[in-house]
């Protein structure tokens, strides 16, 4: 079952059937960061953490015929069936991707969301996709009680930096890492 996510797009919920494609998305997401790493690793990531607890979304690229509200698509008239309609199938494969998680906050203990990944092909970026797919997921964050949203993001990723700061996020920590030789010292 998909809705629109803004016009020209729709959002459906993905399963864990489809680890292969999220592991696609999120190679690609990497691969644009560091194109000369192999990130086949990130499967064993996919099949730790995807499960029913841990929300998949996907954006599609609206096809022809679907912009009609779903009011509109649940009226029924002489001529229609009485019963629902068929899922469609489809066309090509996603724009967009955003997965969820939960994360516990260390200062105050509560639960909340953490994005794993936001992914938006680059043909239909700055289409708002992003900003959209972040509205979706604080509005689903909230009905579920969350106070807070997380997220991790590549200080080299200008663009979504920008996203998140113009939609109210700070950092809070800062995740430093220091590379091993192997030797002791």
């Amino acid at each position: 079952m998909s809705e629109q996510l803004l016009p020209g797009y729709n959002i459906r919920r993905g399963s864990t059937l489809e680890r292969s494609l999220l592991v696609k998305f999120m190679q690609r997401t990497y691969q644009e960061r560091f194109p000369q790493q192999d990130f086949a690793h990130l499967a064993r990531t996919v099949e730790q953490y995807l499960s029913k607890d841990t929300p998949l979304w996907w954006v599609d690229v609206e096809e022809a015929g679907e912009t009609r509200s779903r009011e509109q698509r649940g009226k029924t008239d002489n001529t229609s069936s009485p019963l629902p309609p068929a899922p469609r199938p489809l066309s090509s494969s996603p724009v967009a991707c955003l997965w969820v998680g939960n994360a516990i906050d260390q200062v105050r203990g509560d639960r909340h969301a953490h994005i794993f990944l936001l992914y938006v092909v680059p043909e239909h970026r700055r289409k708002g996709i992003g900003k959209a797919l972040m509205q979706y997921v604080e509005n689903w964050a909230i009905a579920r009680g969350d106070k807070q949203i997380g997220l991790q993001v590549f200080e080299s990723n200008q663009p979504a930096l920008n996203l998140y700061n113009q939609l109210g996020y700070h950092t809070q920590s800062l995740w430093m890492l220091k590379e091993l030789s192997g030797k002791s010292q």
